[in-house]
């Protein structure tokens, strides 16, 4: 099904996000462009409508908080602002043994990652599903396939969204509602750095052109797609997940995401 109209993309200011966010804007969508940076934010929403013709919002809001979503949805509602296509991309990573590592941070990650997402889906999708349309474009990893020792609770979180996704993708088609899950590999943002992981073969190996991983997951979401993997080794990745012993692939995520 197609799927039109505005799209919210959190996480809009910088990456992933931001790409998405003119890979929507790109084919016709006003955009609603949310995250914590304001000034970043303005200076995504004036190029994109100078760029591309359409009308931009932006919505200031740090969703690192259990009241977050539910302010940025009621903020829609009082500025009139009917959200067509909701993409969840706003999510951290953290990189370090998880008992080492600090757990607020950890928490934080979890409530971005996981919990954000979920709240979100579910207020502006069950407006959706009383419309009778709309999409949901939640963006995952191919860790999601895998346990991620030392980047534990981000492999595990990714793990969650693939199969939230894949559950209410069958659970709102009838409703006219399309969900797609994008999963790529490492993508050139400012993820790595955050994550402090420049130092992991991961973190500082090749990467996935961030357009491209925009472009697939548009049209993956257009074609009705419940899940995307980006690149074909990926692809090819994620279906030998289902023959490789289990302790191979923890083995070398464990490899991958070990500082040098």
């Amino acid at each position: 099904m197609t799927v039109d109209g505005t799209a919210l993309v959190t996480g809009a200011s910088a990456g992933i996000g931001r790409a998405l966010t003119e890979e929507f804007a790109a084919h016709d969508h006003d955009v609603v462009l949310v995250a914590r940076r304001e000034e970043k934010l303005r200076v995504a929403a004036d190029e994109v409508e100078a760029e591309y013709d359409v009308d931009t919002h932006i919505v200031t809001k740090d969703l690192a908080s259990r009241e977050a979503p539910h302010e940025l949805y009621e903020e829609t509602q009082e500025r009139g602002i009917e959200v067509d296509v909701l993409v969840n991309n706003v999510g951290i990573g953290t990189q370090g043994a998880f008992v080492e590592n600090d757990l607020d941070r950890e928490l934080d990650q979890m409530q971005l990652n996981m919990v954000t997402p979920t709240q979100l889906t579910h207020l502006y999708g069950g407006d959706m599903a009383e419309r009778g349309s709309g999409g949901v474009l939640n963006v995952a990893s191919t860790g999601a396939w895998f346990p991620g020792p030392f980047m534990a609770v981000y492999y595990a979180s990714k793990a969650y969204m693939k199969s939230f996704s894949e559950a209410i993708s069958e659970e709102l088609r009838s409703e006219g509602v399309s969900v797609t899950v994008l999963c790529p590999g490492p993508v050139e943002t400012e993820f790595q750095s955050r994550a402090s992981m420049t130092d992991t073969p991961l973190g500082s190996g090749q990467m996935q052109d961030v357009e491209m991983v925009a472009e697939e997951g548009y049209e993956g979401l257009q074609a009705g797609k419940p899940v995307v993997v980006t690149g074909w080794k990926y692809k090819l990745l994620t279906k030998l997940s289902n023959v490789l012993p289990n302790r191979l692939t923890t083995q070398s995520a464990k490899d991958l995401n070990t500082s040098e």
